[in-house]
């Protein structure tokens, strides 16, 4: 593994969705002492971290689910054909602290439970975008417009169910674990479940830069690899 990047441009910087902050932070601490070299990823919502890489901002490194990746690279914001799949995560189910954990081992359940919910949550991600679909297929998405609290981008559904504001919360299941006052339900039922792919793509800030492009691709085959399967498991995602 190389690591060619000069003493002056020793930190690669990149941009993520918050769903992989944690394990992103982990990661990166490896890389580090494994190659010496420092990549410093600032996570916001994933919505938010499209946006600014629209609209310029310089980064060596864009981490984002794969559909949101693909879209910033056939606009010309990452570099075409430079998408590397790094890590899965299910979409989890969720209830305050102290709530009953109610049964969700079928598709029937997770809709009752829905229905009977006073507030239900679900993030502008990718998770959220699949649970808006599944509703509207189920033919409950009227019924439940009041009922749905749609937190602003990276702030976390955990949060609201922490604070009772809502009853349900759905999120991928690396935002979900060992959140202070939530109570993990477990993933959605094999009927519906449902896995966002997050990849990496390369930022326009190393696409002229040799030893910097290098290093990005280093990094990416690093966070992908087989051995960083523990990792990746220990924040929920594989």
């Amino acid at each position: 593994m190389t690591t060619l990047v000069s003493d002056n441009q020793a930190v690669l910087r990149g941009i993520s969705s918050m769903a992989t902050k944690a394990l992103l932070a982990e990661l990166t601490t490896r890389f580090l002492a494994t190659t010496g070299l420092t990549v410093q990823i600032e996570s916001v919502g994933g919505v938010d971290a499209a946006k600014r890489v629209q609209s310029g901002e310089a980064f060596d490194m864009v981490l984002l689910s794969s559909d949101a990746l693909q879209r910033l690279m056939e606009a010309g914001h990452v570099q075409a054909n430079s998408d590397c799949d790094w890590a899965y995560s299910n979409v989890a189910v969720a209830v305050p602290a102290g709530h009953a954990i109610p049964p969700i081992h079928t598709a029937a359940e997770l809709k009752q439970l829905v229905l009977a919910a006073n507030k239900l949550s679900y993030s502008t991600g990718p998770s959220g975008h699949y649970l808006s679909q599944l509703f509207s297929q189920w033919g409950i998405a009227d019924a439940l417009k009041q009922r749905i609290v749609v937190p602003p981008p990276g702030v976390p559904v955990a949060s609201l169910l922490a604070q009772g504001e809502v009853d349900v919360g759905f999120q991928q299941r690396s935002e979900l674990m060992h959140q202070p006052g939530i109570a993990l339900v477990g993933d959605l039922p094999d009927e519906v479940a449902h896995t966002t792919v997050f990849s990496a793509g390369v930022g326009l800030a190393a696409v002229n830069d040799p030893a910097r492009l290098q290093a990005v691709r280093d990094f990416f085959h690093f966070i992908s690899a087989q051995e960083q399967s523990d990792c990746r498991s220990s924040f929920g995602m594989r």
